[in-house]
């Protein structure tokens, strides 16, 4: 419970942060790479993602005498994390270094981050 709210809070507070810095100090570069719609994407996903984050952690606390809902809970915290780690980083790692085979990887984040959805459902079925 406290892992993913702290995750989630992390992810949000570096979220608040890249935006800041994408949208001031890299503006310029992103614009002229042609990368500055792909680094809004990945800090607007870590940023929805970070909330989904804190909200699996607030709802462990209160499901948290049903064994079942909080092993799915889990499932879909680590699934939000895993993807948001893959999704955003490798899209972070693409606008900084240019490296393409990178957009590769992306789309595993992208399941994850769909998994997570889906388990978060699975939980309250």
């Amino acid at each position: 419970m406290k892992f993913f709210i702290l995750s989630g809070a992390i992810l949000g507070l570096l979220g608040v942060a890249l935006g800041a810095f994408g949208a001031h100090a890299l503006r310029a570069t992103l614009t002229a790479s042609g990368r500055l719609d792909t680094f809004e994407t990945a800090v607007k996903y870590q940023f929805y993602h970070a909330l989904a984050l804190v909200l699996v952690g607030l709802l462990m606390h209160v499901f948290g005498s049903n064994p079942a809902t909080v092993k799915w809970l889990g499932w879909a915290g680590n699934s939000f994390l895993g993807g948001t780690l893959i999704f955003s980083g490798s899209l972070y790692v693409l606008c900084a270094t240019g490296i393409t085979w990178l957009g590769a990887i992306t789309p595993i984040g992208g399941v994850l981050m769909i998994a997570g959805w889906a388990l978060l459902a699975w939980a309250f079925l």
